[in-house]
């Protein structure tokens, strides 16, 4: 979303006076008996960002025209995405429109930070990164609730993901990026898509015959829906001998993966299905046509509303989710599925 747009709704729920909500939703700047709350908008952006300028003069500079609201930031920090997401969560109240602008990290440190205050705010992105997977699922949520995805690690809360979560070599390869030198090169010019590609197929190349995921057993409750809209249920169930040689778990409920890939239209504001899907695209004659259907089409996957993965003998594999790896040790289990509860985009 341009920043024209994000300053256009605020200034319309600012002056929404008579209106008890603001496109079907409760406008959160009023409480239930029409009084006022305080008005604050609360801007996250990385300092240390290459685009930090960027942000600083075409992000702040219209917010702070805003009148009658109180304008805050909240300056990532060199740790990580989940304890950013923590400190910016005890630092909201009611009624906060929280505006990301940076990559995909730092609209992951946005969007769980508001999940994680369960406060009543609102959320939105503005792009200033390489993918902008989380901006382009967010402008397309705009005015709606959004429902992520909710990764739960032996039995504890990890990570939502507005967009996606992969586990194996798609996550592995997302360490790439992060090399001094790619990012060097990334921060020289418009380097785009062609350079990413040309980046990860090279990764591909030297990394393709490790093994990406211990043995594992696969649980998947999938929807079949007919044309007029009547689903059936079935769960899909695998033992470690089926799955084994797997190179790859993606759970997909945004609009795209990588840029590239094309995801779903309408997952995101689904209280309960997603895409999901395992395979072995660690073969290249797997990888090729997965990857055609994904770009020209819409990634191969079932619509699901659960999966679990669980390592019989434990086990060390990473996850990742808009970008943002982890590398999981001695891991049990691992649940995917939506979030119980929505957050408001602006």
């Amino acid at each position: 979303m341009e920043i024209s747009e994000v300053k256009d709704k605020i200034q319309k729920l600012v002056y929404c006076k008579d209106k008890p909500d603001f496109h079907g939703l409760p406008n959160e700047w009023y409480t239930e008996d029409g009084k006022p709350r305080i008005r604050r908008v609360i801007l996250v952006y990385n300092p240390r960002s290459s685009k930090a300028i960027y942000v600083k003069e075409s992000v702040m500079g219209p917010l702070r025209e805003i009148s009658g609201i109180m304008f805050g930031k909240y300056e990532v920090k060199p740790t990580d995405v989940d304890d950013n997401a923590e400190a910016l969560s005890k630092i909201l109240i009611d009624g906060d429109i929280v505006i990301a602008a940076g990559g995909d990290g730092t609209a992951t440190i946005g969007l769980n930070g508001c999940m994680l205050s369960g406060k009543a705010v609102r959320f939105t992105a503005v792009p200033f990164g390489n993918f902008n997977d989380m901006a382009r699922t967010i402008k397309r949520a705009s005015n709606q609730e959004l429902y992520p995805l909710e990764a739960i690690i032996d039995g504890k809360h990890y990570r939502y993901a507005a967009c996606y979560f992969t586990i194996g070599m798609f996550a592995e390869s997302t360490e790439i990026f992060d090399a001094e030198k790619t990012r060097k090169k990334l921060r020289k010019g418009n380097k785009g898509i062609v350079f990413s590609l040309r980046t990860l197929v090279k990764w591909y190349i030297k990394n393709k015959r490790k093994q990406f995921i211990p043995p594992f057993k696969y649980t998947s409750t999938i929807k079949t829906y007919d044309h007029n809209g009547v689903f059936q249920v079935r769960v899909k169930i695998q033992n470690d001998d089926e799955t084994k040689g797997i190179s790859d778990y993606l759970a997909v409920n945004g609009v795209s993966v990588a840029r590239m890939m094309k995801g779903g239209k309408k997952f995101f504001s689904h209280n309960s299905d997603f895409l999901s899907t395992t395979g072995k695209l660690n073969k290249f004659f797997r990888l090729v046509p997965f990857m055609m259907k994904s770009i020209l089409k819409r990634i191969p996957a079932n619509i699901t509303t659960e999966d679990t993965i669980v390592f019989p003998d434990y086990g060390d594999v990473e996850i990742q989710a808009e970008g943002e790896y982890k590398k999981l040790q001695h891991v049990g289990k691992i649940v995917i599925k939506k979030a119980e509860n929505p957050i408001k985009i602006l």
